[in-house]
């Protein structure tokens, strides 16, 4: 259905419905209970997030009531769930990305699923705040603001790079971006050429839950 043709109420419940369902499963998954299924329930997460974010995108420009945005108080502290993320991740935290595809030459960078989706957290409980306190129309131009000017794009890169781990396990591919890729580190290209292999059986595959796919 045509995001425009529900009214404005009906269209905030489903969003607000699909950010706090990913809200309490990534809090859920960083906890690490269940790490064995950790990067393919990632993946699945993020995918429907980003569902929630075509459908802002898609939607006309919405119009906030008031003309400055309400103080919701202090932003909640995401640092313990970005050390969860990056402990349960490690060491496929890592990964390499172009920063905006339409620039020329763009040269890849190094970013982290574990930054990538307490960004994400962060701009989506911002959102949510407003729409718990009744401001929807506050709630959703923020959300599909956001959508446009950060999460968007950081929750479609931490998709890409999910998609991209499952992929190589999977299939039983080498992993070539963990050679010497770091955000806070000068390792040398290559360094980890010849390890690259054994730590995606040995460390990647096993305890994150992802099995080859054989004959």
């Amino acid at each position: 259905m045509d995001p425009a043709a529900l009214g404005p109420e009906s269209f905030a419940v489903q969003i607000a419905d699909q950010v706090e369902s990913f809200l309490v499963a990534v809090t859920e998954v960083a906890k690490g209970d269940d790490p064995d299924s950790a990067v393919p329930h990632l993946l699945l997460q993020v995918s429907q997030i980003l569902l929630a974010g075509g459908r802002l995108g898609a939607h006309q420009d919405i119009v906030p009531e008031e003309r400055y945005e309400p103080d919701t108080g202090p932003e909640p502290d995401m640092d313990g769930l970005r050390e969860q993320l990056a402990e349960l991740l490690s060491p496929v935290d890592v990964y390499s990305e172009v920063f905006d595809p339409y620039v020329p030459r763009s040269a890849p960078v190094p970013c982290r699923i574990s930054d990538d989706l307490a960004d994400v957290v962060t701009d989506l409980r911002h959102g949510l705040t407003h729409y718990r306190e009744g401001r929807i129309s506050e709630g959703l131009w923020w959300w599909q603001f956001s959508y446009l000017s950060n999460w968007g794009q950081t929750a479609s890169a931490a998709l890409r790079a999910l998609q991209s781990l499952v992929a190589h396990v999977r299939l039983g591919t080498p992993l070539p971006a963990l050679n010497g890729l770091d955000t806070d580190s000068e390792a040398e290209d290559g360094d980890l050429e010849q390890e690259a292999g054994e730590v995606m059986a040995a460390e990647i595959a096993e305890p994150l839950g992802l099995k080859p796919v054989g004959p």
